[in-house]
């Protein structure tokens, strides 16, 4: 869930695969250095290099740049961390969040704004969001094999209650990040869930 929204990954390929990657390079460092009133085909097109229309051609405005690069992140491999417990898995989760969107120029946060003024990035925000519940669901698959959890569990609820501190804090109150609010978050959730809360 963390990679949220991470840059592009540098893939092998040809020409096209290396403009791709400069261009989504190109706009994450706009958006972080200097915030969506700064991000056009132009800025982009001058900070990675190309012409503008190599840029155009392909990604029209600033919606479908910012799309991309959203939907770059989802295509990087990623899955939880299994540690051997339920709480511990869902700290490892936590921590990962908290350690995207508190890192200095974090693209995170940024693309988590702009989805607030962009109908393409929050579209691709939304389905990069599901994919990332999706995957974290194993976390829970895995607790109720080892017995910590009863069947039946709402798994989305589950992840929801866990992550949900995090995000508050440092999206929504914008306070600096709690090295003990990770675990402390996934404590308070597993012991809801094993209380039933979530069935």
């Amino acid at each position: 869930m963390s990679s949220a929204a991470a840059p592009a990954a540098r893939r092998p390929g040809g020409r096209t695969a290396r403009i791709r990657t400069q261009v989504l390079d190109a706009v994450s460092a706009v958006l972080t250095e200097s915030g969506y009133d700064a991000l056009s085909i132009d800025a982009v097109a001058a900070r990675a290099g190309v012409h503008r229309a190599t840029v155009y051609r392909r990604w029209h405005d600033v919606g479908g740049l910012l799309a991309d690069v959203v939907d770059a992140a989802g295509g990087q491999p990623w899955q939880p961390r299994d540690t051997g417990s339920l709480r511990a898995d869902l700290a490892a989760l936590n921590d990962e969040i908290q350690d995207s969107l508190s890192v200095e120029s974090s693209i995170a946060l940024a693309l988590i704004a702009v989805s607030f003024r962009s109908e393409e990035a929050a579209g691709a925000l939304r389905r990069l969001w599901e994919d990332r519940y999706e995957q974290s669901e194993i976390i829970v698959e895995r607790a109720v094999r080892r017995g910590e959890l009863a069947p039946g569990v709402d798994a989305r609820a589950l992840l929801v209650a866990a992550t949900a501190p995090v995000y508050h804090r440092l999206v929504l109150l914008r306070t600096p990040p709690d090295p003990d609010l990770p675990d402390r978050a996934a404590h308070t959730a597993a012991l809801a869930a094993a209380a039933g809360a979530f069935g």
